[in-house]
């Protein structure tokens, strides 16, 4: 497959896959998701490859979250049902649950839809300007309650869920949100560390441990998932990109 809005490479056991839309902040609309999505799935199928490191282009963001323009233009074009057949949410889960450990190389802000890819990543590794913030609760969406839990624990992930505040790179440290802090300058090496590290044990036993762990939760990885999935399409749809973005439709006109 070719690929528009993200790269992919592969070194020393390692494939990393940037998000390439730095004009607008990595922004996520459905084809980068979807390229996204067949990397790891590529990636994961790679017997050369036993680690995936996923970024952003550029110093600002990792990824400023989903593509609002995109969002609003299909609220006004499709149906609640057309969109639902034109989306596959088990791609959110698929990414999570990959047989290869992943690690988010956080080089800036991951906000909303950003917070919630990295939060499924197995590890993170972050810079000063790394941020996160959970923004489902501000605007009518429900996500992360699968995600976020197992990251930082039910009392942290309830806070950072139920507020929607900035979490900056000291804090995210602290509560383990990401598992290594280090200067910009030192990011990527870091990343590329610990990545070449995973990638250079036992394929085998690696995978053996992820699947044990995932298994393991309280409730499965994919119970949780689909817990949130049945109540978010049952119960509380997500509001429209008009309904809850206005500020940021407002700043950037019509």
């Amino acid at each position: 497959m070719t690929y528009e809005h993200i790269l992919l490479d592969r070194e020393d056991g390692v494939g990393t896959i940037t998000l390439n839309r730095p004009e607008v902040l990595n922004a996520m609309n459905r084809l980068l998701y979807a390229e996204l999505v067949d990397a790891v799935r590529a990636l994961d199928a790679d017997d050369s490859v036993g680690c995936i490191v996923i970024t952003g282009a550029g110093e600002k963001a990792f990824s400023a979250g989903g593509d609002i323009h995109e969002q609003r233009s299909d609220d006004r074009i499709y149906t609640r049902e057309q969109l639902d057949a034109m989306s596959d949410p088990r791609r959110s889960y698929e990414i999570g649950a990959c047989r290869k450990p992943t690690i988010g190389m956080m080089n800036g802000l991951a906000f909303g839809g950003a917070a919630v890819l990295s939060s499924s990543l197995d590890m993170r590794v972050g810079c000063e300007g790394t941020r996160f913030r959970f923004l489902g609760a501000a605007y009518g969406r429900i996500n992360s309650t699968w995600t976020l839990p197992n990251q930082v624990g039910w009392p942290m992930a309830k806070e950072l869920l139920f507020s929607a505040r900035v979490v900056e790179a000291e804090e995210a440290y602290r509560i383990g949100l990401l598992n290594h802090l280090v200067p910009r300058a030192e990011l990527r090496e870091k990343t590329m560390w610990l990545a070449r590290m995973i990638a250079g044990n036992h394929r085998g036993a690696v995978m053996g441990v992820k699947s044990l762990l995932l298994q393991q939760l309280g409730q499965g990885l994919q119970g949780q998932w689909a817990a949130e999935h049945d109540y978010t399409t049952h119960i509380m749809p997500g509001a429209k990109a008009e309904d809850a973005f206005p500020d940021f439709i407002a700043r950037k006109g019509r």
